[in-house]
């Protein structure tokens, strides 16, 4: 078993019998189990490649780093909160940066893809790829949670969440 489906559970069970394009996109934390194709449709290409297939868009390309209002930063993908304003913080990397997410919402795994090892985080509802945590960040945590900025949507406080998708 991956460490990813050890972490993600319902991404574990997309790979049961199934080839791997089938199973490039795990199942959504609500029991319907979505194929790619149905995914990209709903996220676009853009969005599917981050959330999806690990891919990070370029530095101060989303409108989000700038985003100062008061309200939560909820998964693209599934729609499930993720991070609450008061912990975005200006990090200078050019993404969306966090010092906590909120409890339950994201899970971790070690990425190899460069030189050094990093730790990875997912949306722990879909499995959606968000970003990188590095021990850089500000007190309280001193972590920052660098994120895709193409990978969450921010919904203002006065505003109602949207549904769990």
């Amino acid at each position: 078993m991956s460490r990813l489906s050890s972490i993600f559970p319902a991404f574990s069970e997309r790979l049961k019998g199934k080839d791997a394009a089938s199973a490039a996109a795990p199942a959504c934390g609500c029991g319907a189990s979505k194929t790619p194709a149905e995914l990209r449709a709903e996220l676009g290409e853009e969005r599917y490649r981050v959330l999806f297939e690990e891919a990070t868009e370029y530095a101060h390309s989303s409108p989000l780093n700038a985003e100062k209002r008061d309200g939560t930063f909820i998964c693209a993908s599934c729609h499930q909160p993720l991070f609450d304003s008061s912990r975005k913080y200006n990090s200078g990397t050019g993404w969306p940066s966090f010092w906590e997410a909120l409890p339950g919402a994201v899970g971790f795994k070690t990425d190899h893809k460069l030189i050094m090892p990093r730790t990875e985080y997912h949306c722990s509802r879909c499995g959606g790829h968000q970003g990188h945590v590095f021990d850089d960040g500000p007190q309280p945590t001193g972590q920052r949670f660098c994120n895709n900025g193409l990978a969450l949507d921010f919904v203002p406080r006065d505003e109602q969440l949207p549904p769990l998708r």
